[in-house]
Protein backbone atom coordinates (compact mmCIF):
# COMPACT_ATOMS: atom_id res chain seq x y z
CA UNK A 1 0.00 0.00 0.00
CA UNK A 2 2.90 2.32 0.86
CA UNK A 3 4.23 1.63 -2.33
CA UNK A 4 0.96 2.79 -4.62
CA UNK A 5 0.66 5.86 -2.25
CA UNK A 6 3.95 6.70 -3.25
CA UNK A 7 4.36 6.94 -6.64
CA UNK A 8 1.67 9.60 -7.50
CA UNK A 9 3.23 11.84 -4.88
CA UNK A 10 7.01 11.15 -6.97
CA UNK A 11 5.17 11.90 -10.12
CA UNK A 12 3.45 15.04 -8.39
CA UNK A 13 6.77 15.94 -6.91
CA UNK A 14 8.37 15.83 -10.66
CA UNK A 15 5.98 18.05 -12.14
CA UNK A 16 5.78 20.69 -9.83
CA UNK A 17 9.57 20.93 -10.74
CA UNK A 18 8.86 21.27 -13.89
CA UNK A 19 6.43 23.98 -13.38
CA UNK A 20 8.90 25.87 -11.08
CA UNK A 21 11.44 25.59 -14.01
CA UNK A 22 8.64 27.16 -17.04
CA UNK A 23 7.58 29.42 -13.95
CA UNK A 24 10.85 30.68 -13.28
CA UNK A 25 11.78 30.98 -17.36
CA UNK A 26 8.46 33.17 -17.63
CA UNK A 27 9.66 35.36 -15.29
CA UNK A 28 12.89 36.32 -16.13
CA UNK A 29 11.10 36.89 -19.70
CA UNK A 30 8.85 39.13 -17.96
CA UNK A 31 11.54 41.05 -15.64
CA UNK A 32 13.06 41.23 -19.59
CA UNK A 33 10.09 42.75 -20.96
CA UNK A 34 10.06 45.51 -18.38
CA UNK A 35 14.12 46.19 -19.43
CA UNK A 36 12.66 47.05 -22.93
CA UNK A 37 14.03 43.79 -24.34
CA UNK A 38 10.97 42.75 -26.23
CA UNK A 39 12.98 41.66 -29.18
CA UNK A 40 14.84 39.57 -27.24
CA UNK A 41 11.40 37.97 -25.68
CA UNK A 42 10.26 37.24 -29.27
CA UNK A 43 13.38 35.73 -30.67
CA UNK A 44 13.75 33.42 -27.06
CA UNK A 45 9.91 32.30 -27.39
CA UNK A 46 10.87 30.96 -31.31
CA UNK A 47 14.30 29.63 -29.57
CA UNK A 48 12.05 27.86 -27.72
CA UNK A 49 10.27 26.23 -30.39
CA UNK A 50 13.20 25.07 -32.07
CA UNK A 51 14.53 28.50 -34.46
CA UNK A 52 18.21 28.21 -34.20
CA UNK A 53 18.53 31.31 -36.58
CA UNK A 54 16.08 33.16 -33.30
CA UNK A 55 17.92 31.45 -30.62
CA UNK A 56 21.39 33.22 -32.20
CA UNK A 57 19.51 36.02 -31.93
CA UNK A 58 18.81 36.24 -28.76
CA UNK A 59 21.92 35.37 -27.76
CA UNK A 60 23.63 38.22 -29.89
CA UNK A 61 21.04 40.55 -28.39
CA UNK A 62 21.72 39.39 -24.92
CA UNK A 63 25.41 39.76 -25.19
CA UNK A 64 25.21 43.48 -26.73
CA UNK A 65 23.55 44.19 -23.42
CA UNK A 66 26.60 42.62 -21.40
CA UNK A 67 28.84 44.68 -22.81
CA UNK A 68 26.47 48.38 -22.63
CA UNK A 69 28.86 49.56 -20.27
CA UNK A 70 30.93 48.54 -16.70
CA UNK A 71 30.11 45.02 -15.72
CA UNK A 72 28.62 46.18 -12.37
CA UNK A 73 26.38 48.36 -14.32
CA UNK A 74 24.61 45.31 -16.12
CA UNK A 75 21.35 44.26 -14.96
CA UNK A 76 21.19 41.10 -13.26
CA UNK A 77 18.62 40.08 -15.49
CA UNK A 78 20.40 40.44 -19.25
CA UNK A 79 22.88 38.06 -17.45
CA UNK A 80 20.38 35.57 -16.81
CA UNK A 81 18.79 35.94 -20.39
CA UNK A 82 21.98 35.31 -21.81
CA UNK A 83 22.11 31.92 -19.98
CA UNK A 84 19.00 31.18 -21.32
CA UNK A 85 19.50 32.02 -25.26
CA UNK A 86 22.65 29.69 -24.72
CA UNK A 87 20.95 27.03 -23.06
CA UNK A 88 18.60 27.37 -26.18
CA UNK A 89 21.26 27.60 -28.65
CA UNK A 90 23.31 24.79 -26.87
CA UNK A 91 20.35 22.09 -27.60
CA UNK A 92 19.24 22.83 -30.93
CA UNK A 93 23.31 22.83 -31.38
CA UNK A 94 23.47 19.49 -30.11
CA UNK A 95 20.03 18.01 -31.37
CA UNK A 96 21.84 18.81 -34.92
CA UNK A 97 24.82 17.13 -33.88
CA UNK A 98 27.23 19.90 -33.28
CA UNK A 99 28.27 18.81 -29.97
CA UNK A 100 31.18 21.34 -29.74
CA UNK A 101 29.60 24.32 -30.41
CA UNK A 102 26.89 22.80 -27.93
CA UNK A 103 29.71 22.99 -25.23
CA UNK A 104 30.87 26.04 -26.52
CA UNK A 105 27.54 27.81 -26.14
CA UNK A 106 27.23 26.66 -22.33
CA UNK A 107 30.42 27.29 -21.21
CA UNK A 108 30.02 30.70 -22.59
CA UNK A 109 26.37 30.70 -20.33
CA UNK A 110 28.31 29.24 -17.61
CA UNK A 111 31.09 32.26 -17.64
CA UNK A 112 29.16 35.40 -18.43
CA UNK A 113 25.26 33.82 -17.50
CA UNK A 114 23.44 34.59 -14.24
CA UNK A 115 22.52 32.42 -11.01
CA UNK A 116 19.40 31.39 -12.35
CA UNK A 117 19.78 29.14 -14.68
CA UNK A 118 23.09 27.60 -13.24
CA UNK A 119 21.54 23.98 -12.82
CA UNK A 120 19.78 24.04 -16.07
CA UNK A 121 23.73 24.47 -17.52
CA UNK A 122 25.39 22.22 -15.41
CA UNK A 123 22.87 19.43 -16.73
CA UNK A 124 23.00 20.44 -19.93
CA UNK A 125 26.90 19.77 -20.08
CA UNK A 126 26.20 16.36 -18.32
CA UNK A 127 23.75 15.60 -21.33
CA UNK A 128 26.42 15.98 -24.12
CA UNK A 129 29.19 14.80 -21.86
CA UNK A 130 27.58 11.46 -21.70
CA UNK A 131 26.84 10.90 -24.83
CA UNK A 132 30.75 11.82 -26.33
CA UNK A 133 32.76 9.42 -27.38
CA UNK A 134 36.57 9.42 -26.66
CA UNK A 135 38.50 11.66 -29.10
CA UNK A 136 42.19 10.48 -30.58
CA UNK A 137 44.65 12.84 -28.98
CA UNK A 138 47.73 13.52 -31.67
CA UNK A 139 50.92 11.86 -31.87
CA UNK A 140 53.22 13.07 -29.63
CA UNK A 141 51.30 15.06 -27.27
CA UNK A 142 51.66 13.27 -24.32
CA UNK A 143 55.32 12.94 -24.90
CA UNK A 144 55.50 16.99 -24.94
CA UNK A 145 53.13 17.17 -21.34
CA UNK A 146 55.26 15.27 -19.85
CA UNK A 147 58.46 16.93 -20.80
CA UNK A 148 56.70 20.77 -20.12
CA UNK A 149 55.85 19.13 -16.10
CA UNK A 150 59.04 17.20 -15.60
CA UNK A 151 60.89 20.97 -16.10
CA UNK A 152 58.46 22.64 -13.31
CA UNK A 153 60.47 22.85 -10.00
CA UNK A 154 59.56 22.81 -6.36
CA UNK A 155 58.46 25.85 -4.81
CA UNK A 156 60.29 26.06 -2.43
CA UNK A 157 63.49 26.10 -5.24
CA UNK A 158 61.94 29.15 -6.51
CA UNK A 159 61.61 30.51 -2.42
CA UNK A 160 65.27 30.33 -2.36
CA UNK A 161 65.90 31.92 -5.56
CA UNK A 162 64.18 34.84 -4.41
CA UNK A 163 65.83 38.29 -3.64
CA UNK A 164 67.27 38.16 0.62
CA UNK A 165 64.14 39.62 2.06
CA UNK A 166 61.51 40.26 -0.98
CA UNK A 167 59.07 38.63 0.76
CA UNK A 168 59.49 39.49 4.46
CA UNK A 169 62.23 38.91 7.01
CA UNK A 170 60.75 35.47 8.02
CA UNK A 171 62.36 32.06 7.09
CA UNK A 172 59.81 30.13 5.17
CA UNK A 173 59.96 27.01 6.41
CA UNK A 174 59.38 23.68 4.62
CA UNK A 175 57.19 20.71 6.43
CA UNK A 176 55.71 17.36 5.81
CA UNK A 177 52.20 16.88 6.24
CA UNK A 178 51.34 18.95 9.14
CA UNK A 179 48.51 17.90 11.50
CA UNK A 180 45.14 20.71 11.51
CA UNK A 181 46.02 21.78 15.39
CA UNK A 182 49.82 21.88 14.33
CA UNK A 183 49.32 24.25 11.43
CA UNK A 184 46.74 26.42 13.52
CA UNK A 185 48.73 26.79 16.39
CA UNK A 186 52.19 27.03 15.03
CA UNK A 187 51.50 28.64 11.77
CA UNK A 188 48.28 30.18 10.94
CA UNK A 189 47.86 32.18 14.26
CA UNK A 190 51.19 33.26 13.98
CA UNK A 191 50.60 34.71 10.41
CA UNK A 192 53.33 32.46 9.39
CA UNK A 193 53.74 31.07 6.13
CA UNK A 194 54.68 27.05 5.42
CA UNK A 195 55.45 25.16 2.31
CA UNK A 196 53.85 21.73 3.09
CA UNK A 197 54.56 18.87 1.26
CA UNK A 198 52.97 15.75 0.96
CA UNK A 199 49.50 16.86 1.94
CA UNK A 200 47.86 16.20 -1.66
CA UNK A 201 49.73 13.19 -2.76
CA UNK A 202 46.35 11.06 -2.40
CA UNK A 203 44.58 13.53 -4.97
CA UNK A 204 43.54 11.86 -8.06
CA UNK A 205 44.98 14.73 -9.91
CA UNK A 206 49.21 13.84 -8.92
CA UNK A 207 48.23 10.88 -11.41
CA UNK A 208 45.31 11.79 -13.86
CA UNK A 209 46.36 14.81 -14.99
CA UNK A 210 49.61 13.62 -16.21
CA UNK A 211 47.49 12.08 -19.19
CA UNK A 212 46.79 14.76 -21.66
CA UNK A 213 44.62 12.05 -22.94
CA UNK A 214 42.38 12.31 -20.03
CA UNK A 215 42.53 16.18 -19.95
CA UNK A 216 41.51 15.89 -23.86
CA UNK A 217 38.83 13.45 -23.07
CA UNK A 218 36.81 15.02 -20.05
CA UNK A 219 37.40 18.92 -21.00
CA UNK A 220 39.03 19.16 -24.29
CA UNK A 221 36.20 20.65 -25.71
CA UNK A 222 35.22 22.97 -22.55
CA UNK A 223 35.55 26.99 -23.47
CA UNK A 224 37.50 28.69 -20.95
CA UNK A 225 39.15 32.31 -20.23
CA UNK A 226 42.61 32.41 -20.58
CA UNK A 227 45.31 35.36 -20.20
CA UNK A 228 47.84 36.15 -23.00
CA UNK A 229 51.11 37.77 -22.38
CA UNK A 230 54.07 37.75 -20.03
CA UNK A 231 51.41 39.01 -17.03
CA UNK A 232 48.78 41.15 -16.74
CA UNK A 233 50.91 44.50 -16.40
CA UNK A 234 52.12 44.13 -19.58
CA UNK A 235 50.93 46.55 -22.91
CA UNK A 236 50.40 43.72 -25.37
CA UNK A 237 48.42 41.24 -22.69
CA UNK A 238 45.20 40.29 -23.39
CA UNK A 239 42.36 37.97 -23.10
CA UNK A 240 41.00 35.42 -25.15
CA UNK A 241 38.15 32.72 -24.72
CA UNK A 242 39.50 29.33 -26.08
CA UNK A 243 38.85 25.61 -25.34
CA UNK A 244 40.62 23.76 -23.53
CA UNK A 245 42.23 21.45 -26.48
CA UNK A 246 43.71 24.44 -28.04
CA UNK A 247 45.16 25.61 -24.50
CA UNK A 248 46.87 22.42 -24.01
CA UNK A 249 48.52 22.94 -27.22
CA UNK A 250 49.37 25.93 -27.32
CA UNK A 251 51.27 25.01 -23.78
CA UNK A 252 53.19 22.74 -25.34
CA UNK A 253 54.20 24.42 -27.85
CA UNK A 254 54.32 28.43 -27.50
CA UNK A 255 58.20 29.07 -26.69
CA UNK A 256 57.38 33.33 -26.92
CA UNK A 257 56.81 34.89 -23.73
CA UNK A 258 54.19 37.74 -25.44
CA UNK A 259 52.19 34.76 -26.69
CA UNK A 260 52.06 33.02 -23.43
CA UNK A 261 48.69 31.67 -22.51
CA UNK A 262 47.27 31.20 -19.19
CA UNK A 263 44.51 30.05 -17.35
CA UNK A 264 44.20 31.82 -14.08
CA UNK A 265 42.09 33.07 -11.58
CA UNK A 266 39.18 31.31 -12.82
CA UNK A 267 36.23 28.86 -10.87
CA UNK A 268 37.29 25.89 -13.06
CA UNK A 269 36.07 23.71 -10.70
CA UNK A 270 32.89 24.43 -10.66
CA UNK A 271 32.95 24.64 -14.40
CA UNK A 272 33.75 21.23 -15.49
CA UNK A 273 32.86 19.03 -12.80
CA UNK A 274 35.18 16.27 -14.01
CA UNK A 275 38.12 18.17 -12.88
CA UNK A 276 36.67 19.15 -9.18
CA UNK A 277 36.52 14.94 -8.67
CA UNK A 278 40.01 14.68 -8.91
CA UNK A 279 40.90 17.11 -6.12
CA UNK A 280 40.06 17.38 -2.34
CA UNK A 281 39.72 20.46 0.07
CA UNK A 282 42.38 19.98 2.80
CA UNK A 283 41.48 20.75 5.92
CA UNK A 284 43.70 23.24 6.91
CA UNK A 285 41.37 25.56 5.10
CA UNK A 286 38.84 25.71 7.59
CA UNK A 287 41.76 26.86 9.91
CA UNK A 288 40.02 30.33 10.88
CA UNK A 289 36.35 28.55 11.44
CA UNK A 290 34.37 30.11 8.56
CA UNK A 291 33.77 28.99 5.11
CA UNK A 292 36.03 28.82 2.05
CA UNK A 293 35.86 32.16 0.23
CA UNK A 294 36.80 30.65 -3.17
CA UNK A 295 38.75 27.51 -5.84
CA UNK A 296 39.89 28.86 -8.28
CA UNK A 297 42.67 27.72 -10.70
CA UNK A 298 46.19 28.85 -12.58
CA UNK A 299 47.37 26.38 -15.48
CA UNK A 300 49.59 27.08 -17.05
CA UNK A 301 53.61 25.83 -18.32
CA UNK A 302 56.65 26.68 -17.48
CA UNK A 303 57.29 30.70 -16.99
CA UNK A 304 53.24 31.53 -15.87
CA UNK A 305 54.05 34.45 -13.52
CA UNK A 306 51.24 36.41 -11.30
CA UNK A 307 52.99 39.96 -10.57
CA UNK A 308 53.64 40.35 -6.41
CA UNK A 309 50.23 41.47 -4.60
CA UNK A 310 47.94 40.83 -1.20
CA UNK A 311 45.09 38.80 -1.43
CA UNK A 312 42.36 39.76 1.02
CA UNK A 313 41.93 36.75 2.75
CA UNK A 314 44.00 33.66 3.82
CA UNK A 315 45.52 31.53 0.89
CA UNK A 316 46.31 27.99 0.52
CA UNK A 317 48.29 27.26 -2.77
CA UNK A 318 47.84 23.20 -3.63
CA UNK A 319 50.31 22.88 -6.54
CA UNK A 320 50.22 19.57 -8.74
CA UNK A 321 52.91 19.63 -11.19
Amino acid sequence: MGGESGAPATEAAKTAAVESDEERRAALLRRITEEGGFAFVSSAEKAAGGDLRAAEAAREMAWEQLHSGPWHEVVPAWRDAYAMACLHVAELRAGAGDRREALRALDMGLIMGGPLLRRDLDEAVHRIAACAEDEVVADGCADKWREGISNNRDLAEALRILPYKSLSSKKVEKQPSLSLETFICDYFLHDSPVIISGCIDHWPARTKWKDVAYLQRVAGDRTVPVEVGKNYLCSEWKQELITFSQFLERVHSNNCPSNMTYLAQHPLFDQIQELRDDIMIPDYCFAGGGELRSLNAWFGPLGTVTPLHQDPHHNLFAQVY
